[in-house]
Order: C-alpha cells, then sequence, then structure tokens
C-alpha cells in the first residue's frame, strides 16, 4: 500500500512540475525572418554545445553512485589513488574545447545581430522606417514617410526590411517580437535601433520583456505581416480614420492606461517623435544623418529643406 502511494505522489509531483510551463510559448524557435532563424540556429548549437557536458557528467555521477555502492562488494577500492592523467585530459580538455567554440560563435553572432546593422536585403530593398515609443501601458507607432500612426498594431510588407527607431516617455520598456529576432530597450531620452524582417506573412505577439509597472502583462501589440498590396490598403484604411496625432492627443494619449485598444491615426504632427525625445534631452535631439545632438527646433529645420 505505501508504495501504491508513493508511486501516486511521484506521478503528481512529476506532473505539477510541467504545469508552470503550459502557458508557454515557443515562439523564438519558430521564426518567421532572417534575424529569428540566425538566433535559433544559436541557441540550437549553444545548447548542444553544452549538453556535450552535461549529459555524459549526469549519466557518469548515476553510474559512479551505483557501482561504488557500500553494498557493491566487487568495486576496486583504491583509498590511496590521487591523480589520473587521463581523467584530468578529460575533465579540463573537453570543457576547453567546448568553451572555445562557443567564445567563437558568440562574437560572431555578435556583430552578425548587431540591432544597429542593417539587414543584408537592405542593398535590395529600401527599408520601412517606423518609429516605435514605449508608453503606460501601450505602444505608439509613427511611420513617418507615411504620416500615420497606430498603438498596439504594427503593420509590416513582407519581405521588406524594417528600421526601428526606439524611445520610451515612460520608464525602461524592451521591445521584443519573439518570432521576428532580437530585443531591445526602450529608454527616455534616447533613441535605440533594431532592423528586422518577415520572411512569410503572419499575425505575430509582439511585447515588452521589461517589467515596468501595473499595465505591464497587457503591454503587448500585435505584427501583421502581409503581402505588398495588403500593406498598401492597411495603409488606406489607417488613413481614412478621423483621428489625428497632434500634441494635445498625443498628452492624452501617454497618460497611464491598460490594455489600450487598437488605435489608428490618419496624420501625425511632424516632428513628434523628436520632440518626445528631446523633452528629457534638454531640447536636443540626435542628428540621424551626422550622429551628432542638435536642437530640436534645427532638427525641423533641416528635414522642411530637404523637402
Amino acid at each position: 500500500m505505501r508504495t501504491k502511494y508513493l508511486k501516486g505522489a511521484a506521478r503528481l509531483a512529476g506532473l505539477a512540475s510541467v504545469l508552470p510551463l503550459a502557458g508557454c510559448e515557443l515562439d523564438t524557435l519558430q521564426p518567421s525572418g532572417p534575424v529569428g532563424d540566425q538566433i535559433k540556429h544559436l541557441i540550437v548549437v549553444s545548447t548542444i554545445a553544452m549538453l556535450i557536458v552535461v549529459v555524459p557528467t549526469i549519466i557518469l555521477v548515476c553510474y559512479f553512485a551505483w557501482k561504488y555502492r557500500a553494498s557493491n562488494t566487487e568495486a576496486e577500492y583504491l583509498p590511496k589513488w590521487s591523480h589520473s592523467n587521463k581523467i584530468e585530459v578529460a575533465i579540463w580538455g573537453i570543457p576547453t574545447v567546448i568553451i572555445a567554440f562557443l567564445a567563437v560563435i558568440t562574437y560572431q553572432t555578435c556583430h552578425s545581430l548587431d540591432p544597429y546593422r542593417p539587414l543584408d536585403e537592405e542593398a535590395q530593398t529600401k527599408p520601412l522606417n517606423v518609429e516605435v515609443v514605449a508608453l503606460d501601458w501601450k505602444w505608439l507607432f509613427i511611420y513617418p514617410d507615411e504620416g500615420i500612426a497606430t498603438v498596439n498594431q504594427l503593420a509590416i510588407p513582407v519581405n521588406q526590411p524594417v528600421h526601428f527607431v526606439i524611445t520610451s516617455d515612460s520608464v525602461m520598456n524592451s521591445f521584443f517580437i519573439p518570432r521576428l529576432g532580437s530585443m531591445i530597450y526602450a529608454m527616455a531620452g534616447m533613441q535605440t535601433q533594431l532592423h528586422l524582417m518577415a520572411s512569410e506573412p503572419g499575425d505575430y505577439l509582439g511585447e515588452s520583456s521589461n517589467y515596468s509597472g501595473r499595465g505591464f502583462s497587457d503591454m503587448r501589440f500585435r505584427t501583421l505581416a502581409m503581402p505588398q498590396d495588403q500593406y498598401n490598403a492597411w495603409v488606406e484604411k489607417v488613413r481614412s480614420s478621423s483621428d489625428q496625432l497632434d500634441g494635445q492627443t498625443y498628452a492624452r494619449l501617454a497618460a497611464p492606461s491598460e490594455a489600450e485598444p487598437v488605435k489608428y491615426f490618419s496624420h501625425v504632427e511632424g516632428n513628434l517623435f523628436d520632440t518626445i525625445v528631446a523633452k528629457y534631452n534638454n531640447g536636443m535631439v540626435m542628428d540621424k544623418s551626422t550622429g551628432k545632438m542638435i536642437h530640436v527646433q534645427s532638427a525641423m529645420s533641416d528635414m522642411n529643406m530637404k523637402e
């Protein structure tokens, strides 16, 4: 009877250990873009390399415990044994080779997966520019070339690189689309960059992966990857909205709110993103072409001259 109860308890314990993983998603291991593919490859290769040490170690621990148990009188007993060159070579040599291998692929991917590095596809295709602002507790996406903006919905054409410029008008957040690739921080007064691309149509989860307060759990958005003609239709749909995003509208939008619904803005004040960045930098913003800090009004003047 006692053995029966122990077996039942063991089954329940095993089930309980799996339950915390019931809500987990493996989006990172189901990539839909070139950056995500490289990240998946890095994770898989690194895991296999480390398991070369981990798995034999676990097996040998169990083997030695069984072989040299007290009741096994046939096990060889060597009380004065202290050293083996073969064992030393194995326990130091194999991990050293693996660490060297991991160091090489880490160095390579630190450069190839640099979020500031333009994708190779950008040499043939002009990237889509998107300005991202993290708010409490929602995401604002500004399309400067189209003159539109959305809240908690991002649309991008398939097979076209996307150049994100990211900031925050609140506490530090982290911008992450698991199916497409890299995560990068959004910080007030700063502009981080990220280059991604979707290689197949889909509706992908986007989220903040950095805890930012009460409404953090609902700070999510949908990324709609679609063919070019559908993307053009989506842009026209946003342009048909009666809402416009100027300074007053933005002030109301920036107020803390939870589970914010999707919103469309048919027109965006031209310097809105730079104004958000500059408010934390004494009115200064980085010139994207020179990398130098200039006054936000100067940035607007230069932009008007180019137009």
